[in-house]
């Protein structure tokens, strides 16, 4: 979730769900959006060792240097491994019990944050990493740009962004294609969704979700002072975009 503000117990229903799952029960992750769509999907991907990942977070991690932003960690699986790997790393989420779950599966640096209260002194990391789809916390196509540009002030010369996320429009979903529709119809992005999240009594604030295409994640990322350095494909719709400084950018600034 990227909302600013803390959440209430009763908002939490992302972070219950994590700590259900981290007691051993079996919970399903439900996701409700805004035209009534449901999704639900098992929660032991957010548990899952290295060996257990998709070839493409394994591939995305062989990037990462240095100190480490993880935006949306969840319950901390790549935290927890970039740590263990001798990276000095910082989680974020803005789940309490998601950060709570964390320092119990061991992550030192874990602090409650949203996506929108990332805001860092210059040269605070060296790589900033968004998985599990988590280029979604943007939101909007306005509100990646701006936080952006944070990014580049807080982050080091030779820094790198590794996100994931989906190309929304490789679907053949009617309930999908539909939604796509009704969003240009409102000025917004194909694969900008509305969503919350649910779990047993609890219920999620309402948040903007952003899946793009790979054009879209070049305009997004155009004057932003960030470029694509690689894509790293799936045979799917999920990629992960590895992007660097534009050095092109931060030049023509000094002049």
């Amino acid at each position: 979730m990227n909302e600013v503000g803390s959440l209430s117990p009763e908002e939490d229903a992302f972070g219950q769900k994590l700590w259900a799952a981290n007691k051993g029960n079996q919970v399903f992750e439900i996701v409700e959006r805004d035209d009534g769509y449901i999704d639900a999907m098992s929660l032991k991907g957010y548990f899952s060792g290295y060996e257990d990942w998709q070839l493409i977070e394994q591939k995305a991690m062989k990037f990462v240097k240095g100190r480490v932003l993880d935006i949306g960690c969840g319950a901390g699986r790549h935290s927890v491994y970039l740590q263990n790997e001798g990276f000095d790393v910082l989680g974020i989420d803005i789940s309490p019990l998601a950060i709570k779950v964390c320092k119990l599966r061991g992550l030192r640096k874990a602090k409650v944050m949203s996506i929108e209260e990332a805001d860092f002194q210059p040269d605070s990391f060296d790589t900033i990493i968004m998985m599990g789809n988590n280029f979604g916390l943007f939101g909007s196509f306005k509100k990646t740009r701006r936080l952006l540009k944070r990014f580049h002030k807080m982050t080091s010369e030779n820094a790198l962004i590794i996100a994931v996320t989906r190309d929304p429009y490789k679907t053949d979903n009617p309930a999908h294609l539909e939604y796509h529709k009704l969003n240009k119809e409102k000025d917004r992005m194909g694969g900008q969704v509305r969503i919350r999240s649910r779990f047993r009594k609890y219920v999620g604030r309402w948040f903007d979700y952003l899946m793009v295409s790979k054009e879209e994640m070049k305009e997004i990322l155009r004057a932003t002072g960030w470029k694509v350095k690689q894509f790293i494909d799936t045979e799917d719709a999920q990629y992960v975009a590895i992007t660097e400084k534009d050095k092109l950018i931060v030049s023509r600034k000094r002049k």
